[in-house]
């Protein structure tokens, strides 16, 4: 993507890439997925206890997944006028879930 950006910054033409975390959506909420983050269980449901739990741990904030309008929302924010001047970027939407370091929210019995 930067080396697009690059090449194609001369000609006006911005190149610039949207990474999201988990997104609730069918990708995600189904099955197989649904069950592989409730451990295997078999009939786990999405909205399960466990199953948003799991999502939960990848993200540093306090939400388990996105909702689709917020890719939406950065994608929206990329071409508007606002960001005219943007080129090259990566433009992560992911509950800080790449964060280096995050505070656990649960904390385990001692």
């Amino acid at each position: 993507m930067r080396e697009l950006a690059a090449e194609l910054a001369p000609y006006s033409i911005r190149v610039n890439s949207v990474h999201p975390a988990n997104v609730r959506s069918p990708m995600t909420e189904n099955r197989t997925i649904t069950e592989l983050f409730a451990g295997g269980r078999a009939g786990a449901r999405f909205d399960d206890g466990d199953v948003v739990a799991a999502f939960q741990d990848l993200a540093a904030l306090p939400v388990p997944y996105l909702d689709p309008v917020d890719i939406s929302n950065a994608v929206l924010y990329l071409v508007s006028a606002e960001a005219r001047y943007v080129t090259g970027t990566t433009h992560v939407v992911d509950l800080g879930g790449l964060l280096p370091y995050k505070a656990p929210l649960r904390r385990s019995a001692s």
